[in-house]
């Protein structure tokens, strides 16, 4: 068994594609496939469930991927380490985001990637729970979610603030006199809401359910992309945060306040506590604390 096992098995994850995962590997299908069965040769295991396509991985699968995963992020731990020994910090940094906030991501990995030249960065759009769940796990060095479940007994954090949120709007498609608008009159237009149990979805339904309102929305969706793309055709409104980075000139988009609007929950920055952790986790952390001045 060698590391590039163990990525293969985990781009076959990401891309539930044999063809893809190859590209994703730069090497040949037939090679992606003969490392595979190498792996379940030498497991004894099969791990893949094969028809003339990708078809998922076994119960067996499941199990190997998760520990593969554990191993890879030790592996690049163990180099990132040794070049924070060497006074460099050079790798990747694995961060996870709630979808909806008032955190523009790109001024803090600008503000790092000044300080630290030679870091990546993967950024995961994610809930609370998950983000919670990849860092107990080392699938992810920092996180940016809402503090009310974080047991700091298990991670380091610090608050960056509350969200306030306003309506978003494509002005094209619709007129508002003033500056604010009440939710009764937002209960009233077509809405876009972000996915069901994400906090930031929860903490919009109550702001409309403590006014006595039950806004049914045309659209939701996971993805932040897609309700700008509804917002931009017309196709609706949307609660979304102010402070996020959306302000910056959109063509057409602006924002309306809302009143007493904001997400209940802190947002905050959240870290392993525990070890393993890695030099780049702890770097960016410290780095962040500088950024934001706590």
């Amino acid at each position: 068994m060698d590391i590039k096992q163990l990525k293969f098995l985990i781009a076959l994850e990401q891309t539930r594609h044999f063809g893809q995962a190859a590209a994703l590997c730069y090497i040949t299908q037939p090679t992606l496939s003969m490392r595979l069965r190498n792996l379940e040769d030498e497991l004894d295991l099969v791990l893949v469930k094969r028809g003339q396509r990708f078809e998922g991985f076994t119960q067996a699968g499941e199990r190997v991927l998760a520990w593969a995963k554990t191993l890879l992020a030790a592996h690049d731990g163990l180099f990132a380490e040794a070049a924070a020994c060497r006074g460099q910090l050079v790798g990747q940094l694995r961060m996870g985001l709630v979808p909806l906030s008032s955190f523009n991501p790109v001024n803090y990995i600008q503000g790092l990637a000044k300080s630290f030249p030679e870091l990546t960065f993967n950024l995961s759009s994610l809930s609370s729970d998950q983000i919670i769940e990849n860092l107990s796990n080392n699938q992810l060095d920092l996180g940016v979610c809402y503090l009310d479940h974080v047991n700091q007994n298990y991670f380091d954090f610090f608050e960056i603030g509350a969200t306030r949120v306003g309506l978003l709007y494509d002005k094209r498609h619709y007129h508002f006199d003033g500056t604010e608008m009440s939710w009764e009159d937002a209960a009233e237009l077509p809405l876009g809401m972000i996915t069901n149990g994400m906090h930031y979805r929860k903490s919009v339904d109550l702001s409309f359910r403590s006014r006595g309102l039950s806004p049914q929305p045309i659209l939701e969706s996971d993805s932040t992309y897609q309700l700008l793309q509804a917002i931009h055709a017309g196709f609706c409104c949307a609660i979304m945060p102010l402070d996020s980075g959306l302000e910056a000139p959109i063509e057409n988009l602006a924002f309306i306040n809302l009143p007493d609007a904001s997400v209940l929950a802190p947002l905050g920055l959240v870290m392993r506590k525990t070890e393993p952790r890695s030099a780049i986790a702890e770097k960016c952390f410290e780095e962040a604390k500088r950024l934001f001045g706590v």
